[in-house]
């Protein structure tokens, strides 16, 4: 089981973060939730993988969202997986938001858990099956395009 830090208010891309890594890297991943400035001396101490930070290997780079650069360094080349990429890069990045019309509801979705959950692991465990079926979704959607 790895650890894995982010910042603590977890929002869209350190919730669907989290979601990514359980089901396709590291079922057993535990995450660390701590302030932004924390992050990679706790990384260190914890021997933690960081991502969803300032100057992290797994964080926004070259466009993306910190989704799409796990998905990149991680090789998970799913058309699902991609297409659901481009929905949380558009809820993620303001300036992205129509990327996909389903950014916005994600946006509406993770905006509205923050301000009614506090605890960041509580916003995992809720958000989870919104995940599952929006990668249900994005499968059913891959196999129509083709």
């Amino acid at each position: 089981m790895g650890k894995w830090v982010t910042r603590a208010g977890a929002k869209v891309d350190r919730v669907a973060c989290p979601w990514l890594i359980v089901k396709f890297i590291d079922p057993q991943a535990e995450f660390l939730f701590v302030p932004a400035d924390q992050v990679q001396a706790v990384a260190a101490r914890e021997g933690a993988i960081a991502f969803d930070a300032a100057g992290v290997e797994l964080g926004h780079s070259e466009g993306r969202c910190s989704f799409e650069t796990i998905l990149a360094k991680y090789g998970l080349a799913d058309p699902a997986l991609q297409r659901l990429a481009r929905i949380v890069h558009g809820a993620d990045i303001a300036a992205d938001l129509g990327t996909a019309p389903e950014s916005a509801g994600l946006k509406a979705f993770s905006e509205g858990m923050a301000l009614v959950v506090g605890d960041d692991h509580e916003k995992l465990r809720l958000a989870t099956p919104l995940y599952d079926a929006l990668y249900a979704y994005c499968r059913s959607q891959a196999r129509v395009a083709h």
